[in-house]
């Protein structure tokens, strides 16, 4: 007979557990997409950027680090970065002086042009081991239990 303390325990283990392997399949799955964009002669923060402007369009420096999970205090470090390598360049905004925004050069789009399929490519052979109805699944399970965590 199973009582209350023991459907507890074997909550706290199995969500224990879950926590593990979740972390550890993401620990995976970062080390195979950094190996695919160490390739491109780009870390990864700064391929994170570069794909975001490259596929949102220009940003507000300033909004960058919410966008692509990195810290605020990073974000000039990785834009100069990318500045001096003619792959972004700094854009005023012209309603407000207070605001600029990072811009994708023409060297940028077409390094983009030539990487961002490859990437995808990539990222799609990493997730090979799930049917697409598991991708889909599993999207829709984490949706809610990271919206679970974050509204705790």
């Amino acid at each position: 007979m199973t009582n209350n303390k023991d459907i507890a325990f074997h909550e706290e283990e199995v969500s224990l557990k879950l926590f593990v392997v979740l972390t550890r399949a993401l620990q995976s799955i970062k080390v195979r997409v950094e190996e695919d964009i160490r390739k491109s002669g780009l870390n990864p923060t700064e391929f994170a950027v570069l794909e975001l402007i490259y596929n949102k369009g220009d940003q507000p420096i300033q909004k960058i680090g919410e966008k692509v999970l990195i810290a605020s205090s990073s974000i000039t470090y990785v834009v100069d970065k990318l500045e001096k390598k003619d792959l972004l360049k700094r854009v005023p905004c012209p309603k407000d002086r207070r605001v600029t925004h990072a811009s994708i050069t023409v060297k940028g789009s077409e390094l983009m042009d030539t990487l961002f399929p490859d990437h995808q490519t990539a990222i799609k052979e990493i997730f090979k081991g799930l049917t697409i109805q598991e991708k889909e699944h599993m999207i829709e399970q984490l949706k809610k239990l990271g919206m679970y965590a974050r509204d705790m």
